[in-house]
């Protein structure tokens, strides 16, 4: 009988290389010899393989790919139980609004005459928006916003422009 690809079994770690493990199953009393590569042995990451496996070690391993010439490949992360993704948390319009601001509301992006300033790396939250809130009224404080960015650009680009000088 020989190795079925997508079960998992039981195996033996016989040899440790750097770039993997060999692992023998014992599959009514015919030693099949498989490789899990370097990547399949864990869902960290792995630098030294030893750190994770030792010769003789008994692993769960599960068949990925058995080719036409013999070679069986083997996963130990996917024959053990992954743990279910965390579930996506639902986010009003306000909140990622909110989470994508890099400026404080005020034309201040986290920079200042000084250089970065820590107390302006985190965004401000905005007040809620009400039904009073009008999109006019969101126009002009975008306008608003954009135009004191715009002159702040403006005058640190005039700057640089003044400082150069050209040798000859």
């Amino acid at each position: 009988m020989s190795l079925e690809t997508g079960k998992i079994y039981d195996g033996k770690v016989r040899n440790i290389a750097p770039y993997g493990a060999f692992v023998e199953v014992n599959l009514d009393g015919k030693v099949h010899t498989g490789m899990v590569h370097i990547s399949e042995i864990s869902n960290t990451y792995v630098n030294e393989i030893r750190d994770h496996l030792t010769e003789g070690q008994e692993v769960k391993v599960k068949v990925l790919n058995v080719d036409e010439n013999g070679k069986i490949s083997l996963s130990i992360k996917k024959a053990s139980e992954s743990p279910a993704p965390k579930p996506r948390t639902q986010r009003n319009n306000n909140q990622r609004v909110n989470n994508q601001r890099s400026f404080n509301g005020n034309g201040n992006n986290g920079f200042s005459k000084e250089g970065f300033t820590p107390a302006n790396r985190q965004p401000v939250a905005e007040k809620p928006q009400t039904s009073e809130s009008s999109f006019e009224e969101m126009l002009s404080k975008f306008k608003q916003s954009s135009e004191e960015k715009m002159s702040d650009l403006k005058r640190n680009m005039d700057g640089k422009r003044r400082n150069t000088k050209r040798i000859r």
